[in-house]
């Protein structure tokens, strides 16, 4: 990932921090997103020019990134690229896989990385095993194992059950192509003395807040049941395509994929709009304002639209609308990045429409402006009921508040005053920022910085040296001064940041372990995220002795919810069976997987 290219650039470059200076490595360093990449360089190398078939050996950090091998119409993927030009064309490739998360939410996310290094044809690794069956089926059959076992009941959903009904096949597979190593290997087997230890872990703290105390305010069920109510007309235009036209817009859109038919357009913005709602409740549950800020985005799309209509009513004239079914099915429901920012004008909003481009003319407009007027009431009736929340009202950001200034009087770890705050969205870590950082400096004179996927890092220092922001890898070095080896790269700056507010654009690949204490101000339906954030401390060679992981449950009865923790919790367990089989930080438990 392009963010942790410097971990790399390190050890291939003549730098002081670089500890490998007499090996003289020679690598070149490319990034993921290069793969979709054909102009302009990557680290100086021009990648019109790139021979991508020379490699002989090809590592690939953070793998689970090309756990996809989904086929799209009319554009390859980075992963199809991947296995196309680097790994079957030019010269033999061999392939390294590195990633503490092979397993995202199903096992043909382990199938798909493996498919890399057999260059795509199951048999070269199928003849190798000591198998009955082929690659395919062993994964077939423990997905179908895995389905069964999260139907039981709660007692009888445990990781021995799972390890029963899965057969030889499965970890003679496993064992062949992946070397696993747990912090209990490594203690047991290696010797540490020169990195240190692992830090303990102390038991998880969990906490569920309400919205707010306020009893004016609507609760988390009834926001639901508006949210439910909305049909999200604005990003659905072609369901309102009069009958008559249908059959232009059908040839031009529908997307063949594979041998599997059509798909057909009015289907995607079914499922485009349950994954709104469900982005929704998932801003709602991280903040209060990250939900205020979407519906707000909501609103301006809608009205841009409405003004839209009124104007070609009045004028006629060809006007097209973009529908954005194409920008969202790439989209997962915890994804930052929804295009709702249009700039208000209606533009914004066809810029991002992709290629989809409908004509008003062929609309049925009284029944789509219909629509939009109706969700246009329910957008407004939540936003103020959610503007009268002041941060003063927030009962989750008070109670965050009460939690901060508890650890910073009494350290788990002595002197160590550092807390790493993670949230999914960047419009809840501007929020956080904006709360605490003044108050913490002007109170205890701490210091405070955020880095989240959009926006300039901000931090409450200032360089004197050189009259400009910190960047985000110098913010990371002044929050883990020990870690990232601040003496050597800004030996000048007095300060340290101590509280870090970060997006999961940190939660890859990052040595933080001068923090002793994390928390998850929302939580991740994925629990690889979980399991990443946490892994920025849970590091070995921490001067800390104990380490803290915090919690924020959503305090939510909607039987949607119920089951997240559930979810969280069964996926962990698949997650930990294909990695080490230890290392489940939810439950702060070792299990019975230890046939790693």
């Amino acid at each position: 990932p392009k963010k942790l290219a410097d971990n790399w650039l390190n050890y291939n470059r003549n730098l002081k921090t670089n500890i490998f200076a007499r090996d003289r490595f020679n690598y070149d360093v490319l990034c993921h997103t290069d793969l979709s990449r054909t102009s302009g360089e990557s680290f100086g190398t021009p990648l019109n020019r790139i021979n991508w078939g020379n490699y002989d050996l090809v590592v690939i950090d953070e793998s689970h990134n090309f756990r996809n091998n989904d086929a799209f119409k009319d554009k390859e993927t980075r992963y199809q690229k991947l296995m196309r030009k680097v790994i079957q064309e030019g010269v033999k490739t061999k392939v390294l896989m590195l990633s503490a998360t092979p397993v995202n939410n199903r096992f043909n996310d382990l199938r798909n990385q493996l498919a890399l290094a057999y260059e795509g044809e199951s048999e070269n690794l199928t003849k190798k095993l000591r198998t009955e069956r082929s690659v395919e089926e062993i994964f077939r059959g423990a997905q179908a194992a895995f389905n069964a076992w999260s139907k039981l009941p709660p007692e009888e959903r445990t990781a021995r059950a799972i390890l029963d009904s899965l057969d030889f096949d499965f970890f003679e597979l496993l064992d062949s192509v992946t070397i696993a190593r747990s912090r209990k290997h490594i203690q047991t087997f290696y010797d540490t003395k020169d990195i240190g230890q692992f830090p303990e872990r102390r038991k998880p703290l969990s906490f569920h807040c309400p919205l707010t105390e306020r009893s004016d305010v609507l609760g988390f069920n009834e926001i639901f049941e508006q949210l439910s109510l909305l049909k999200l007309a604005v990003y659905a235009p072609i369901s309102y395509i009069l009958p008559s036209r249908l059959k232009k817009y059908e040839e031009i859109y529908d997307t063949k994929v594979g041998g599997k038919g059509t798909l057909r357009q009015a289907d995607r913005e079914k499922s485009l709009q349950a994954l709104m709602t469900v982005n929704l409740l998932k801003r709602l549950e991280s903040s209060v304002q990250s939900f205020r800020l979407t519906l707000q985005s909501l609103r301006a799309n809608n009205e841009a639209t409405l003004a839209k209509i009124a104007a070609f009513k009045q004028s006629g004239g060809a006007v097209t609308v973009g529908d954005l079914t194409e920008v969202m099915e790439v989209l997962d429901a915890e994804d930052d990045d929804l295009p709702m920012h249009g700039d208000g004008a209606g533009d914004g909003f066809d810029s991002i429409g992709g290629k989809i481009k409908i004509s008003l003319a062929d609309m049925d407009l009284p029944s789509w402006e219909h629509e939009l007027r109706v969700d246009l009431q329910v957008i407004d009736a939540l936003l103020d009921s959610m503007n009268k929340i002041t941060p003063q009202d927030d009962a989750k950001l008070q109670h965050l508040k009460a939690q901060l200034l508890g650890k910073i009087a009494n350290p788990i770890n002595s002197g160590n005053k550092k807390v790493l705050i993670f949230t999914a969205f960047a419009d809840t870590a501007d929020y956080l920022y904006a709360n605490l950082a003044p108050e913490l400096l002007a109170t205890l004179a701490i210091h405070t910085a955020k880095v989240t996927g959009s926006g300039a890092p901000q931090s409450t220092i200032k360089s004197s040296t050189q009259k400009r922001s910190y960047d985000f890898q110098e913010l990371l070095t002044l929050f883990s001064p020990r870690s990232k080896e601040k003496a050597v790269v800004l030996p000048d700056e007095p300060h340290e940041v101590d509280l870090l507010i970060g997006t999961d654009c940190i939660s890859e690949g990052q040595n933080l372990q001068d923090c002793d204490y994390l928390i998850n101000y929302d939580i991740h339906w994925n629990p690889v995220r979980i399991i990443q954030r946490f892994g920025r401390i849970d590091r070995i060679g921490s001067v800390n002795k104990a380490i803290q992981l915090v919690n924020f449950w959503p305090n939510m009865t909607l039987d949607e919810y119920i089951n997240l923790k559930q979810r969280v919790e069964n996926r962990m367990v698949i997650m930990d069976m294909t990695a080490t089989g230890e290392d489940n930080v939810l439950s702060n438990e070792s299990s019975d997987l230890e046939y790693r």
